[in-house]
C-alpha cells in the first residue's frame, strides 16, 4: 500500500498512526491509575477486626506489662550479674593478699592465734558472705525474669489461639473483599472491551480512526494486562473464558466476512469489465497492483511479464496502450507515463483516428 500512496498521505498516516499510540499511552496511564486506585472504595479487612476483643483486650494489655517485667528484669539481672563479678573479684583478691601475706610472715608464736591473722579471718568471712548474698540476688533475679518470660509466653500462646481462631472468617471475609474489588474492576474494564470491539466493527475505517485505534489498544491492554495483576485465584478463569469468547466471535466474524466476500467477488466476476472497473477505486486498484495483485479478483499475476495483459483469473484488462502515443500502460492508470495526455482524452483521440 506503500507505493500506491502520495509521500506526504504516506507520512501524514505515520503521523496518525503516532497520534494513536500516545493517545492509547495516555488512556493507558489513567486506567492504570483507576486500577490501582479501586481497592480504596473497600475497606482493608484485618485479622484483628474477628479476634474476641473481649478476651484479646485483657490478653494484650497483660501481655505487654509482662513484656516490660521481662525488661525490668533483665537489666535487674544484667545490674546482679555485675554486683556478683564485683563481690567475687573482691574476695578472691583478698584471698590472694592473705596468702601472700601468711607466706612472707616471720613469726615464732602460733599464726592462728595471732590477733592480726584472726582479722583477717573474718575480712575473708564477710568478703565469702558478701559474695554469697551477691550469688543469692543473682538467682532471685533470674529466677523473677524466668517467671516473667513464662508468663509472657504463656499470655501470647493465649492470644495466638484467638488469633488462629479468627484467622478462618478473616479468610472468608478476605476473598470476599477480593471478590468484590476483581468485579469492580471487571465492571470496569470488560465494557471497554466491549466498546472497543463496537469500534473495531464499525468506525475502525472512519475519519477519527487514530482515536478509535487508540481507544482499542487502550482497552485490550486493560483487560489483557493492565487486570492480570489484581487478579484472585479464580479470576484468571475470567480472563481465559473472555479470551476464549473473543476470539470465537471474531473468528465467527472472519469466517462470515470471507464467505461474504468470496460472493461478493463472484457476483463482481460475473459482471462487465466496464462495471467492475467503475466499482474499482483508483487508490484501491493502485494499492492491488503494488502488491503484485490483480485489481479485479486479489490473485497473483505476473506484472512484470510484458506479454500478459490481462488477468489470467477473471479477464480484466491490466495493461493497455495509450491512444495518442500508443504506448503500452497501466490500464488502471488516469495518466500515460510517457506522454503525459490523460487516458479518457487519449482514448477520445483514438476513436477518432479509428473513425477518421
Amino acid at each position: 500500500m506503500g507505493k500506491a500512496l502520495r509521500w506526504s498521505e504516506k507520512w501524514f498516516r505515520r503521523g496518525l498512526w503516532l497520534v494513536a499510540f500516545v493517545f492509547a499511552s495516555f488512556l493507558i496511564g489513567l486506567g492504570s491509575q483507576l486500577v490501582g486506585d479501586l481497592p480504596r472504595v473497600q475497606a482493608p479487612v484485618r485479622l484483628g477486626d474477628f479476634v474476641d476483643q473481649a478476651q484479646a483486650a485483657p490478653l494484650r494489655a497483660r501481655l505487654k506489662a509482662l513484656e516490660g517485667s521481662v525488661q525490668d528484669a533483665q537489666q535487674a539481672l544484667e545490674q546482679a550479674q555485675l554486683q556478683r563479678s564485683k563481690a567475687r573479684s573482691e574476695s578472691q583478691d583478698a584471698r590472694e593478699t592473705y596468702a601472700n601475706w601468711l607466706a612472707a610472715r616471720r613469726a615464732t608464736e602460733r599464726s592462728e592465734d595471732n590477733p592480726e591473722v584472726l582479722a583477717r579471718n573474718r575480712q575473708l568471712d564477710a568478703l565469702k558472705q558478701a559474695e554469697r548474698r551477691a550469688q543469692e540476688v543473682l538467682e532471685a533475679q533470674q529466677q523473677a525474669q524466668l517467671d516473667a518470660r513464662q508468663a509472657s509466653d504463656a499470655a501470647r500462646a493465649q492470644l495466638s489461639a484467638l488469633e488462629e481462631a479468627a484467622r478462618e472468617p478473616w479468610r472468608a471475609a478476605q476473598r470476599s473483599a477480593e471478590l468484590r474489588v476483581f468485579l469492580y474492576r471487571l465492571a470496569l474494564t470488560l465494557p471497554l472491551l466491549l466498546l472497543a470491539g463496537w469500534l473495531f466493527a464499525k468506525k475502525r475505517h472512519g475519519t477519527w480512526w487514530p482515536f478509535v485505534w487508540g481507544f482499542i489498544f487502550f482497552a485490550l491492554f486493560a483487560f489483557f494486562v493492565e487486570l492480570v495483576p489484581y487478579l484472585p485465584s479464580y479470576g484468571g478463569y475470567v480472563r481465559y473464558v473472555v479470551g476464549i469468547a473473543i476470539t470465537a466471535l471474531v473468528g465467527r466474524w472472519a469466517i462470515v466476512a470471507l464467505n461474504r466476500y468470496l460472493e461478493r467477488q463472484k457476483q463482481a466476476e460475473a459482471l462487465p469489465e466496464q462495471e467492475r472497473r467503475q466499482e474499482l477505486g483508483y487508490d484501491l486498484a493502485l494499492e492491488r497492483l503494488a502488491k503484485g495483485l490483480c485489481p479485479g479478483c486479489e490473485r497473483g499475476v505476473d506484472l512484470k511479464n510484458e506479454k500478459i495483459d490481462f488477468c489470467p483469473h477473471c479477464g480484466i484488462g491490466l495493461f493497455d496502450h495509450c491512444g495518442a502515443c500508443s504506448t503500452r500502460k497501466s490500464a488502471f492508470a488516469r495518466y500515460c507515463h510517457a506522454c503525459g495526455v490523460a487516458a479518457d482524452k487519449a482514448a477520445d483521440k483514438a476513436a477518432e483516428k479509428a473513425s477518421g
